[in-house]
């Protein structure tokens, strides 16, 4: 019979057992990616959970949907007619552009440029560390999302799919510390590196050379490299350049075209590259994009 006080191993032995299986499950994490499975079953686990958060925000948003005056609702009918026409007449001007752009590629010798398929989803959790900048969306692997993907809203590029569940996906943004992008001016064509700061206002762009020719006001656009995001959809804005000597580099910062703090409703784009295909289910936009 064991004696009710035999000791096990020390309390020292227990903590060091538990710091290297710690480090051994990050190394396999690491390296062969073996842990992702375990995430993707526990994010499609808390899925539940996510969408009873955002219940509440939902149905008083339904609520002040209902109460809406006829009134202003003939007045957003009528705003939301003009702005159709106008955008209907841009999309006529931007078919003929694409259609000319094709032709001359094809007289260069050049590819020509093969349509992105894309899909609307909508945000349903925003990650409450203040240090990380990510958001849930309510789209995942039973949509062909994948990791890596790249993320818009109306106004510009967003982020990438950082991690995926069964019908949920977590969006990295372009203003968090960790993420990284390359882009170009679509003035001079002159090509940059984009990190996030911490800041949903703020991009900095590393590696300046003082006698740069950027300038504040320049359109930073996405320059396909890296293989991530497709050339040619706008990221920031520069606001500030600061050449001082003191420096190695200058420091220069710009601005996301993005709401990053606002965001409500995203676009996936699925690259020509793409092995994954977008499954559409209720709500379907597939229009071309370069």
């Amino acid at each position: 019979m064991k004696s009710l006080f035999e000791r096990g191993p020390s309390l020292l032995t227990r903590l060091v057992l538990a710091l290297l299986c710690a480090a051994t499950l990050m190394f396999l994490d690491h390296r062969l990616n073996t842990m992702q499975p375990v995430r993707s079953f526990l994010s499609t686990l808390v899925t539940p959970v996510q969408y009873l958060a955002v219940l509440p925000e939902q149905t008083l948003d339904r609520l002040v949907y209902l109460s809406t005056t006829r009134s202003m609702l003939r007045e957003q009918n009528e705003a939301l007619r003009q702005e159709l026409q106008e955008l209907q007449m841009a999309v006529q001007r931007l078919n003929f552009l694409e259609n000319e752009n094709a032709r001359l590629r094809q007289l260069l010798g050049s590819d020509v440029r093969q349509a992105s398929r894309r899909m609307a989803a909508e945000i349903v959790a925003v990650a409450t560390d203040p240090f990380s900048h990510q958001v849930v969306i309510n789209k995942g692997s039973a949509n062909g999302v994948y990791e890596g993907q790249p993320v818009l809203d109306n106004r510009g590029v967003l982020g990438q799919i950082s991690s995926v569940g069964r019908t949920t996906a977590r969006v990295l943004l372009i203003s968090d510390q960790s993420h990284s992008l390359a882009l170009r001016a679509e003035r001079n064509d002159i090509r940059v590196l984009a990190r996030g700061t911490g800041d949903l206002q703020r991009l900095e762009l590393l590696y300046i050379p003082h006698s740069t020719e950027l300038e504040v006001g320049d359109k930073l656009m996405s320059s396909g490299l890296g293989g991530v995001f497709p050339e040619g959809y706008p990221v920031a804005e520069v606001i500030e350049v600061n050449r001082d000597e003191r420096y190695q580099y200058a420091r220069v910062t710009a601005r996301p075209y993005a709401q990053l703090d606002r965001i409500r409703t995203v676009l996936l784009l699925w690259p020509p590259s793409a092995i994954e295909q977008p499954v559409f289910d209720d709500i379907v936009v597939d229009e071309h994009v370069d």
